[in-house]
């Protein structure tokens, strides 16, 4: 007999919970399994307990998951060669785990379509992790992942934290959910900017990232408004390089994308682990600069950084001029070719109107909606709006490497 209970769990992310299939030939690992993934608010949660008969767990659906759990027995080989006889386009992006051998199992869970394999005990951090990672290719698939988006001064005092607080408010403005990420561990201020107390560090969110689902990323972080949310650092604590893992700011990113429509990083001016690890991922990255030949120096060099050494494509890269002159010694035609960039976007010069946005706290879009400046930013936000990006990165490496311990 094939039993199937449905559980739907309401998403509280935003986003359309995705369908979640949790098979089984055991009650009991079935209910601990499902007790951990009715607590994650991306995915609608329904379970099959397969007594006996078919060994196929998908056999008989009237409408297939979106995502398939499998907790094999030890009838595993029959399990996965019943998926196997599925065209590869109509079996569910899987997790499995349960009473695999090794090396074969291992070859046939991954020709039947499993993204992870998780050996027995499954740690429920590691169970988390892996859901979410899956939430976030099958959403980067359909072209629902959010989009990264980073902000960078060419030199100090260009402008940076302003454009990312800024367009990160418009972005929310238009009813996308959005989340602002101050990447500076030590000088920060995105939080000074916006005005909001912040309870929880970034570094906090860090340490515990393969923990977390998005209801727990959406309680540390600071609330601006309902759809702008921020995480920076805690006045007082000191932060160093060291204290944060690529590896932990890689899954904090991948949970934000599968939980927020936008994320927004203010990055500090410098190259080290972490900025690399996020100019490696990103959808579009804004580099500040002012007219000035030590300003388009330190851009020429940074410039050269992202193409050269991260991989930074044409498209992804566009240039901002801030306090921008038309009368300025440096035009944008001399900007434009020392940077060899024709993408260049335009903030006009109005020191007063930014000074009392930032002493007050009140974002721009907020305090002078119909100044000069806020409509370039408008722009800029228009434009990202209308981008479409796509990529989707596997995980069978993570999935050998934790099974075979490399």
């Amino acid at each position: 007999m094939l039993n199937t209970k449905e559980t739907p769990v309401s998403s509280s992310t935003g986003k359309a919970g995705l369908r979640l299939l949790i098979s089984s030939r055991d009650a009991t690992s079935l209910r601990d399994l499902q007790s951990v993934c009715q607590r994650m608010p991306s995915l609608e949660v329904s379970t099959r307990l397969v007594s006996n008969g078919h060994v196929d767990p998908l056999y008989g659906l009237d409408r297939m998951p979106d995502l398939l759990l499998l907790r094999v027995s030890h009838l595993w080989r029959e399990e996965l060669a019943a998926l196997l006889l599925h065209p590869a386009h109509e079996r569910p992006p899987m997790l499995v785990c349960g009473l695999l051998s090794e090396q074969e199992g291992m070859r046939m869970a991954m020709q039947a379509g499993a993204r992870d394999v998780l050996p027995e005990p499954i740690a429920e951090t590691e169970l988390v992790a892996a859901l979410n990672r899956l939430v976030t290719e099958v959403r980067t698939g359909s072209g629902a992942e959010g989009k990264l988006i980073a902000v960078m001064s060419a030199k100090g005092g260009s402008g940076g934290t302003l454009v990312a607080c800024n367009l990160a408010q418009q972005l929310s403005a238009r009813g996308g959910s959005t989340l602002l990420l101050d990447m500076d561990l030590q000088f920060g201020s995105v939080t000074h900017y916006l005005d909001v107390a912040q309870s929880h560090s970034h570094l906090e969110v860090l340490h515990q990232i393969d923990g977390m689902d998005s209801v727990a990323l959406r309680g540390f972080c600071s609330h601006f408004s309902p759809t702008l949310h921020v995480l920076g650092g805690r006045a007082g604590e000191l932060c160093l390089p060291q204290d944060a893992q690529p590896e932990q700011l890689d899954t904090l990113l991948q949970l934000a994308r599968a939980s927020y429509d936008w994320v927004v990083i203010d990055l500090p001016r410098q190259i080290d682990h972490l900025t690399g690890s996020v100019l490696e991922q990103v959808d579009r990255v804004y580099v500040v600069v002012q007219q000035s030949v030590s300003h388009l120096r330190d851009a020429s060099a940074l410039v050269r950084i992202l193409r050269d050494d991260l991989g930074v494509r044409g498209d992804q890269l566009q240039i901002v001029v801030n306090r921008y002159d038309k009368a300025g010694a440096i035009s944008l035609k001399d900007i434009g070719e020392a940077l060899r960039c024709t993408n260049l976007s335009k903030l006009p010069n109005d020191f007063n109107l930014v000074s009392q946005s930032q002493n007050t706290g009140v974002p721009l879009g907020l305090h002078a909606p119909r100044a000069a400046i806020t409509a370039a930013l408008r722009d800029m936000t228009e434009d990202l709006v209308g981008q479409q990006v796509a990529g989707n990165k596997g995980l069978l490496k993570r999935a050998f490497n934790r099974f075979f311990g490399g």
